[in-house]
């Protein structure tokens, strides 16, 4: 109704109405479409409320997706927009949402200044809706900092106020943190009655990011119980839930529309500064005929040298704007250029390694929709069409991360580090993929602690484990060590395997080689990995080098600072 009216107003409304609804589904590629839609109708028209709700909305995706930087950027213009049209309860509402990213960031003192602030504004305001909310953040905060009392007092008022509106699946959202303090506390009877009923009305909401955390907690409740068996069946449904909200599929797409709203945004504010400069010229042309007629009509005159001096001095400082508004249109096209450079790359190896494990695929599910397969065939093909997923996934998690990195969108996050943990958490992943049946051997010792962006590290120890995976017989040995050198670690994984070529050494971390070949058991590769490790590692102010003998194996180095 409101697109047959045209009336823009109400059409980015609607479209930041739909965004609301597709986040609470969890469909954050769909939420982030309709929001940045919302935006840019809201910007034809110059509707400054509209605006500031769709980017406040949209920073609320980017939070989900942990694109913290990002979201927060979104949030302070939101943020400005707000004051500067008075908005009161879209300040109250960015206040909450900065308290939550900063909480997630673990940078408490932020968190708790924001978190304050916007309940300070909720209650002046109202605001019933989002009260709950902040104070569900304000109960994680404490209960982040080991004050489990004021953590459980804040919850209980949420719970208060969501019972005022019978408000089902708030009251379930905020029993879902008491029981994490429940657990904490050691009572793990009421804490499993609270996360059952959550579980519940999860389920019944089809609320999938709720569902999650059930499962998560459930999880951490059976290992507090030493009920492992138990914990691993609801960490499987926790992974597998997680691992179809979050698809690489709809990551593509949000990563896609994000390069698609940078672009024409970078076009709008080029488009505004060639009008700029063509207001300038024709107010310099302005200006000069006017300098003209003063000169003919007052040449013998002290005003008149005094008009040109004034005249030539404004040329002057005119003159330098425009040189600058031309070197900022250089830079723009500068950086769209390169960013269509990492969408030609980006496709280029997309459509290349994507298109035959997808065909393989295809021909298999023909052939077993038709019965041309016997079982032992089918087994075959089954452990094949594994191998195939796996290095799919592989190629989808480095390509967004190489996407992202070559964009400069991912910023260093320090903080402690346990190298023991992340490296069995790390083989604990791959062993339940059955990949070789490889024994992998930890031998950094416990305690050893190092400071760095805990996801690029965790993706360089992946990389590394999975190529040595990937270059070892059946059944081969595989270690990780870590050993003191100065402020920092050398961090070490070995494989007894094929080993590498002298010159294909020289090339492995070479970014215009993208150099692969495959493994012993005909395993694909992208190129990607060891140039994401190097990158991520030099970001992180270390350093990553190998050695490696033919025919004995390989040993692949890198440094991380000492925490």
């Amino acid at each position: 109704m409101v697109i047959s009216i045209g009336d823009s107003t109400e059409i980015a409304e609607s479209l930041n109405n739909l965004g609301n609804d597709y986040i609470e589904l969890g469909k954050y590629d769909e939420a982030y479409y309709y929001f940045t839609q919302s935006y840019r109708i809201a910007r034809q028209v110059n509707d400054s409320l509209r605006m500031a709700i769709a980017i406040f909305n949209t920073g609320t995706v980017l939070t989900e997706l942990g694109q913290y930087d990002l979201a927060l950027d979104h949030l302070e213009v939101s943020l400005a927009l707000s004051k500067e049209i008075s908005d009161l309860d879209g300040i109250a509402f960015d206040h909450d949402a900065m308290g939550d990213i900063f909480l997630r960031k673990k940078e408490f003192v932020k968190s708790k200044d924001y978190l304050i602030q916007a309940l300070k504004f909720i209650r002046e305001r109202n605001l019933t809706v989002i009260e709950p909310k902040a104070l569900k953040h304000l109960a994680q905060l404490y209960f982040e900092k080991k004050e489990s009392d004021k953590a459980l007092a804040y919850y209980d008022t949420a719970v208060h106020v969501y019972e005022q509106t019978n408000n089902k699946f708030g009251i379930a959202e905020a029993h879902l943190g008491i029981s994490q303090i429940l657990i904490d506390q050691g009572a793990f009877d009421k804490a499993q009655t609270l996360i059952n009923q959550s579980l519940e009305t999860a389920k019944r909401f089809n609320a999938e990011r709720m569902e999650i955390d059930c499962y998560k907690q459930l999880s951490e409740l059976a290992e507090k119980r030493e009920d492992y068996k138990t914990a691993l069946v609801f960490h499987k449904s926790f992974k597998q839930l997680e691992d179809s909200l979050f698809s690489h599929e709809m990551l593509e797409k949000v990563f896609q529309d994000q390069l698609r709203f940078k672009t024409e945004t970078k076009d709008f504010e080029i488009a505004a500064l060639s009008r700029a400069q063509t207001e300038k010229e024709s107010e310099l042309k302005r200006e000069e005929f006017l300098r003209n007629i003063l000169v003919v009509v007052v040449a013998l005159t002290i005003i008149l040298l005094f008009t040109v001096y004034r005249s030539g001095q404004r040329r002057i400082r005119i003159n330098k704007m425009l040189i600058e508004h031309q070197e900022e249109i250089k830079k723009r096209s500068v950086e769209l250029e390169q960013l269509n450079q990492v969408k030609d790359k980006f496709f280029s190896i997309i459509s290349h390694d994507l298109r035959s494990p997808i065909n393989g695929l295809s021909g298999i599910l023909n052939l077993i929709d038709n019965k041309h397969l016997t079982q032992e065939e089918f087994v075959l093909l089954t452990k094949e069409l594994k191998i195939q997923f796996n290095h799919t996934r592989t190629l989808i998690n480095n390509l967004l991360d190489w996407a992202l990195l070559q964009m400069d969108k991912l910023r260093i996050q320090a903080e402690k580090i346990e190298l023991s943990t992340m490296v069995e958490s790390n083989f604990k992943l791959l062993s339940s993929l059955h990949l070789k049946e490889m024994r992998l051997i930890n031998l950094v010792k416990d305690g050893a602690m190092g400071w760095g962006d805990a996801n690029m590290i965790n993706l360089v120890f992946r990389n590394l484990i999975l190529n040595a995976i990937k270059f070892s017989e059946v059944g081969g040995l595989i270690e990780v060590s870590a050993e003191t050198e100065g402020d920092y670690y050398v961090v070490s994984v070995k494989d007894y395997g094929v080993g590498i070529l002298p010159e294909v050494q020289k090339i492995l971390f070479d970014k215009a080689s993208g150099y692969t070949t495959r493994g012993t058991a005909n395993e694909k590769g992208t190129g990607l990995g060891l140039i994401l490790c190097k990158e991520f590692i030099e970001k992180n102010g270390g350093q990553i080098w190998l050695e490696s003998e033919v025919g004995r194996g390989s040993t692949f180095y890198f440094t991380i600072k000492k925490a």
